[in-house]
């Protein structure tokens, strides 16, 4: 190695002072630590790849409609667990909007951020059905999830996608669901971290499950309307972003503002629970929570003793951002497509150093170009090239983490702005001379 930035040394060092040992095992929060060490002790700006954090400005319809309510005194107030009226009202058009279904605004709470409505679902729809408390993942995915299920002491089951799509889905699916323990099934669309975006006939499957079952799909929307393939951004025209809840009314799906909207610091999600499911009772859910009904538990037994609601001024200029784009007054995509452009060209870099995509087809199609793709390089595992890079001052995490399979990285775009891309050149181009 003799084209490397990073001293071999203090990347051991700091590696330790990180408490990671094994760089497959590590998680994103422990890459962010350990490239921060780096950084700080080398005095070399990373290429940061480990994490989803937005790489663009927020919305100033939102930030604006934010600062008036704060002006307007709603600090002082206590916010309702059901959220502000204005939000709920207009998540219901933004849903009916881009999606092309309908869910009463009464059955749309806001959380703290997306995360807080997955931890809330997995709480309640766990102790919904005696002898169902099993949650299976479509893999690969969004780690924290599990994390979420180990801390509230629930099983889960998970498979990779990569190799059951199309018809093949049906069959693996139901590998599981025969064992008559699992509640739910997960999976984000567009998929974090390969990119891949389930079908029509993949969630027609999945929808046709759910009912035959009697399971609850959680469909986590965090990249909403980011296939970029296709335009997903006029209010009530089509194209609309893929759902399953086309097919089936055992659904619940999370919002996020994260990454549309870049609205990420002030934690603002939405859990959208179909309008049947919202009332249904479940005899199991008084066990545990002294509630039957799911929506009131998820609300009243589980946001109330969480969180006490949702922060009061992110919920106003959530509405304000979601009905300048009801009111076709705000592209949706204009801004993100830039992620589009900086996986293309990142991914293009990466080639021609040597590097695979790893994930690269989406069903029959080239995986499309968005927030995150995959990377591997022959004859390393997912740890061992993650720790490579760092000496080129390139930080990544192990697919394993995301529940694959397969041998490879998950690289993020969005911290990687177009004015970085001759940076990531010239070092791909060092590690490519020292392999």
């Amino acid at each position: 190695m003799q084209n490397n930035i990073i001293d071999q040394q203090l990347l051991e060092n700091k590696l330790a002072e990180s408490a990671i040992y094994d760089m497959q095992e590590a998680s994103i929060r422990d890459v962010v630590k350990v490239a921060n060490l780096l950084e700080k002790a080398s005095g070399y700006p990373f290429i940061r790849m480990e994490m989803g954090v937005p790489g663009l400005s927020p919305s100033r319809i939102g930030t604006e409609a934010e600062i008036e309510a704060l002006k307007l005194g709603v600090a002082q107030f206590y916010p309702m667990l059901e959220g502000h009226p204005s939000l709920s009202e207009e998540a219901a058009r933004f849903i009916q909007n881009f999606m092309d279904i309908r869910i009463q605004p009464a059955h749309i709470i806001p959380t703290v951020g997306a995360m807080q409505a997955s931890y809330t679902a997995f709480m309640a729809l766990t102790e919904c059905q005696e002898g169902k408390n099993t949650v299976l993942f479509i893999d690969p995915g969004f780690s924290v999830q599990k994390t979420q299920l180990e801390v509230i002491g629930k099983p889960y089951e998970t498979f990779d996608i990569f190799e059951f799509r199309g018809k093949k889905l049906r069959a693996k699916l139901e590998e599981y669901l025969k064992k008559g323990n699992i509640c739910a099934i997960v999976y984000s669309n567009p998929n974090n971290p390969a990119w891949i975006c389930l079908n029509e006939e993949e969630l027609q499957i999945i929808g046709e499950l759910a009912n035959q079952y009697d399971i609850i799909i959680l469909e986590d929307l965090a990249y909403f309307a980011m296939d970029f393939r296709k335009d997903l951004s006029h209010p009530g025209v089509p194209p609309f972003q893929p759902t399953v809840a086309k097919y089936t009314d055992n659904y619940i799906l999370m919002i996020s503002s994260s990454k549309l909207f870049s609205y990420a610091g002030q934690r603002l999600g939405l859990l959208c629970v179909s309008d049947t499911l919202y009332p249904k009772k479940y005899p199991h859910l008084k066990v545990r929570y002294k509630s039957e009904e799911l929506g009131y538990t998820l609300v009243y037994k589980l946001i109330y003793t969480q969180t006490s609601g949702t922060a009061h001024s992110p919920q106003y200029a959530v509405a304000a951002i979601l009905k300048a784009a009801n009111d076709g007054q705000l592209d949706i995509l204009k801004d993100v497509k830039e992620y589009g452009s900086r996986a293309h060209i990142m991914k293009t870099l990466f080639r021609e150093a040597g590097f695979e995509i790893v994930y690269d087809k989406d069903g029959e199609e080239e995986i499309g170009d968005g927030f995150y793709f995959t990377i591997g390089y022959p004859g390393m595992k997912g740890g061992e090239l993650a720790k490579e890079l760092l000496y080129y001052g390139i930080s990544s995490l192990p697919l394993k983490g995301c529940g694959s399979k397969r041998e490879g990285l998950r690289a993020c775009v969005s911290q990687v702005g177009l004015d970085k891309m001759e940076v990531l050149r010239e070092r791909l181009e060092r590690f490519k001379k020292d392999h």
